[in-house]
């Protein structure tokens, strides 16, 4: 495993994850272990991918389509400096969406 990346949460929890290379030109500094403090609390980390997340949910819930369920997976990695980002699966960046939908509620019998 690469380095750890700790993150704070809002009430001060640390959250450790394994570190995703970043791609600028800098580098951060390690404490002795490999572990780098993140410059974001977790959830602001998380900022983009939730913003992601809801615009992709509008697309397919205001669209003619009207499913009963939509499911959205990314694959997020996570940086010391960047945040969160969706992450690439192969080739593409990755992100699998499910619609669903239920058959119509037969309709009840009428009373005479």
């Amino acid at each position: 495993m690469d380095g750890l990346v700790e993150f704070r949460t809002g009430d001060g929890a640390v959250v450790a994850v394994e570190a995703a290379e970043e791609r600028s030109g800098s580098r951060l500094v390690s404490r002795g272990d490999g572990t780098v403090q993140a410059t974001r609390t977790f959830e602001g980390a998380l900022d983009g991918v939730r913003a992601a997340a809801e615009s992709a949910l509008r697309v397919f819930r205001d669209g003619s389509l009207k499913p009963d369920g939509v499911e959205i997976e990314f694959g997020v990695k996570l940086a010391a400096e960047t945040g969160a980002f969706i992450a690439k699966g192969t080739a593409e960046g990755h992100l699998v969406v499910r619609l669903t939908w239920s058959p119509d509620a037969p309709e009840a019998p009428t009373a005479p």
